[in-house]
């Protein structure tokens, strides 16, 4: 079995990978006009969801460069046949080329460039790059995570008044039922980009992120290392972790919060 990635590796390795994310942006920001349809090409895949030219283009750009980078890693992405070989890996890239595709083809700008690197089934290296908005959101187990290379944390709220809330509009009336009489939550608009909801509660501008079933692992695994880091946490209804790289990697609905949140949420959702 391959040697787990030292230290020092994951340091070498960190320049040439945002690097690696900016490249990426560059692919895909000539398609995207901001508050209007995209240029690139669209398509449905099966089951219907969206898939444009730019998807592809980056998602091709990213195998490469980054199987390069870590040539030992397995590869699972959103646009790419699943190969079950990686099931048997200890490092396996995780990576969505655009989060949030129906954002990105109608203008919306909350679309990302998610990127993981599992070890051991965790993440080990989490980067969220949101190019409309400018902003990298990077994390690395057991250093913290930063925001445009500035440290970030949650919010330090420890019960629900007041917290603001975002997701599917049946998770949160259920929340705001849950949550008693007069819990005041400020709803914050939808975040298209999973990656991006979990990242800003992240950086502390929403408390509470909601996740409706059927979730990827690309759609998670970069983002939910960047919570862990900066205080929070990614969970089910009944409090469990994330698994990745599981043979189906598709997840229930799920809580992203401040690790204070969790069971004041949990508890308010059980009601």
């Amino acid at each position: 079995m391959p040697e787990p990635l030292s230290d020092d590796a994951v340091s070498a390795l960190m320049p040439e990978l945002r690097a690696v994310m900016r490249e990426a942006a560059d692919i895909a920001q000539p398609f995207f006009r901001l508050g209007g349809q995209t240029s690139a090409r669209i398509w449905s895949k099966a089951g219907g969801s969206p898939v444009t030219e730019a998807d592809v283009a980056v998602d091709a750009f990213l195998k490469v460069r980054l199987s390069a980078l870590v040539p030992q890693a397995a590869w699972l992405s959103e646009e790419t046949a699943d190969d079950p070989a990686r099931l048997g890996h200890d490092l396996v890239w995780i990576v969505d080329p655009i989060d949030g595709t129906r954002a990105f083809l109608s203008g919306h700008p909350d679309w990302s460039i998610a990127v993981a690197l599992l070890a051991g089934g965790e993440p080990l290296i989490g980067f969220v790059h949101a190019p409309a908005g400018k902003t990298d959101y990077e994390a690395v187990r057991g250093r913290g995570a930063t925001r445009n290379g500035v440290p970030i944390r949650v919010d330090a709220r420890q019960d629900l008044t007041g917290a603001r809330v975002t997701g599917p509009k049946p998770m949160l009336d259920r929340l705001a039922r849950g949550a008693g009489p007069n819990p005041d939550l400020s709803v914050v608009a939808r975040i298209p980009s999973l990656a991006l909801r979990l990242a800003r509660v992240a950086e502390g501008s929403v408390d509470v992120g909601m996740i409706s079933g059927h979730a990827r692992d690309w759609d998670l695994a970069a983002a939910d290392l960047v919570l862990r880091e900066a205080g929070g946490v990614v969970c089910d209804f009944d409090g469990a972790a994330t698994p990745y790289n599981r043979a189906e990697p598709v997840h229930g609905e799920l809580l992203a919060v401040p690790a204070a949140l969790r069971d004041p949420v949990l508890t308010a959702w059980s009601r």
